[in-house]
């Protein structure tokens, strides 16, 4: 089984251009919480505490078991990160400005758009052509950056 850092490291060998960076910096995390919106729709017949669980809450859990198996420190960042997440989602669907499903759908769209754009620049292709773990270890490789920089090992 490889280690978080071999996944790091053949993540970030396909993303070496400083434009193709500031792209996923924006992109994945956009992707994220797209998919978590979109989850966050599909309702389930169950409450906790007033509120109605969804589809959402059940994979964040499962993602943050898959990451807490490579790396549990990481996995508490990606937790902070999975909860915003879910919080905006609720505040969108709240807000009744927009559909959750149509705002997560735009953002989605422009978000891979962008992706795709900045691997055009880098030249290389995207990770997750090759093994499709690549789309989990995206936001772990983002938050792996904030804990060097903050100092946390992982």
């Amino acid at each position: 089984m490889r280690t978080i850092n071999n996944w790091l490291d053949e993540y970030g060998d396909s993303h070496q251009n400083d434009t193709n960076e500031l792209i996923h910096w924006i992109c994945v995390p956009l992707i994220f919480f797209a998919v978590t919106g979109l989850l966050y729709g599909i309702k389930l017949p169950f409450f906790f505490q007033g509120h109605q669980l969804n589809i959402a809450m059940i994979a964040v859990g499962l993602v943050l078991i898959y990451y807490f198996m490579l790396s549990p420190t990481l996995s508490a960042g990606m937790f902070l990160f999975s909860t915003l997440c879910l919080f905006v989602a609720h505040c969108i669907e709240r807000s009744g400005i927009m559909p959750l499903w149509l705002f997560c759908v735009i953002i989605f769209v422009l978000a891979w758009i962008g992706q795709f754009y900045g691997h055009k620049i880098e030249g290389k292709k995207p990770s997750f052509l090759k093994d499709l773990q690549f789309l989990m270890i995206g936001p772990a490789w983002l938050m792996s950056f904030l804990y060097k920089r903050m100092g946390i090992k992982l």
